[in-house]
């Protein structure tokens, strides 16, 4: 099945290419499932180096942090979405599913191979 990934540029001469597309979502939604940076990025296969690297980039873009953490310590550390990070992961979804169905019929008409799952 075809489908639109669908990635949001934020323009922001502070951080120039600042976007927000289906990586950031994944690893956004792997924080709020796990509670933890360490683990959304191993899930993700991607480096705590960069993972960490994403998630200042976006706490930068908005007027308020979409991660909040909680450094170590007997309990451990942690992560998770603050009010703002759930509000923009919404949006990112609903505009990634609302143009999937809107553009449903179009991407079928595509003329594909057929798959082995077809």
């Amino acid at each position: 099945m075809s489908r639109v990934s669908i990635r949001l540029v934020l323009d922001d001469p502070a951080v120039p290419g600042a976007a927000i597309g289906p990586g950031k979502a994944a690893l956004l939604r792997g924080i709020e499932s796990a509670g933890s940076i360490a683990q959304a990025a191993k899930g993700l296969r991607m480096s705590y180096a960069r993972a960490w690297s994403l998630i200042d980039e976006l706490n930068r873009l908005f007027t308020e942090k979409l991660v909040d953490t909680e450094t170590g310590g007997r309990k451990g550390g942690g992560a998770h979405l603050t009010e703002l990070g759930r509000a923009v992961l919404a949006l990112y979804d609903d505009i990634t599913n609302d143009t999937n169905a809107r553009h449903a019929d179009a991407l079928a008409r595509l003329p594909r191979k057929p798959s082995a799952n077809d």
